[in-house]
């Protein structure tokens, strides 16, 4: 029996996703801010990377709101240059945001750049041991892999429970998760 590719899963996941009712996307972003384990992961005083949601991504804009009001300082992803490694810069309310390609939007280049502690995920998918699959183009992966040898960094996957898979083919330059936070809860690794 063939197992299935990271790209069959990654297909399947978003698949399901997209199907995902408008009025259940707005209550799970809503779950994800209530639910987020401010006990387990103290943000105060902390650099958090969130991100703004492209396609059909979980809104992480609610519990990005509760992190900064617990003390977080936020931040974005940036690509100030579209082929080089992914950055972050600065989220402060008020400020412009630029688009950065992949359809988001972020802090422009007067944005301070920060190295966040902690790391909103985004993902494709994911699975009961912490792994998860990107859309392909290695950026948190890369952006992990340069903080974690600073020191390392929390990564809480950011996703909808129907993006969990059986088992995701890892390599070694993959980044497990240290915990994923869906519309049904907080998982640990």
């Amino acid at each position: 029996m063939h197992q299935p590719t990271k790209a069959d899963l990654r297909a399947a996941a978003l698949a399901r996703r997209d199907a995902l009712d408008p009025a259940f996307r707005i209550e799970a972003a809503l779950t994800l801010a209530e639910t987020f384990p401010l006990d387990v992961i103290p943000v105060a005083g902390k650099v958090v990377s969130g991100f703004l949601p492209i396609q059909s991504e979980i809104d992480v804009r609610p519990l990005m709101d509760r992190l900064r009001r617990a003390g977080a300082r936020l931040a974005l992803p940036a690509f100030p240059d579209r082929k080089g490694p992914m950055i972050f810069r600065e989220l402060v309310r008020g400020a412009d945001l630029v688009p950065m390609g992949f359809g988001t939007y972020g802090p422009g280049p007067e944005a301070a750049e920060l190295d966040p502690d902690i790391l909103l995920t985004p993902l494709a998918a994911f699975d009961a041991m912490g792994n998860r699959i990107g859309y392909g183009k290695g950026h948190y992966d890369q952006a992990l892999a340069r903080l974690d040898a600073l020191s390392r960094r929390i990564a809480v996957g950011i996703a909808f429970s129907c993006q969990e898979v059986d088992a995701v083919p890892h390599e070694p330059h993959d980044r497990r998760l240290n915990f994923v936070l869906t519309d049904t809860g907080f998982r640990t690794f």
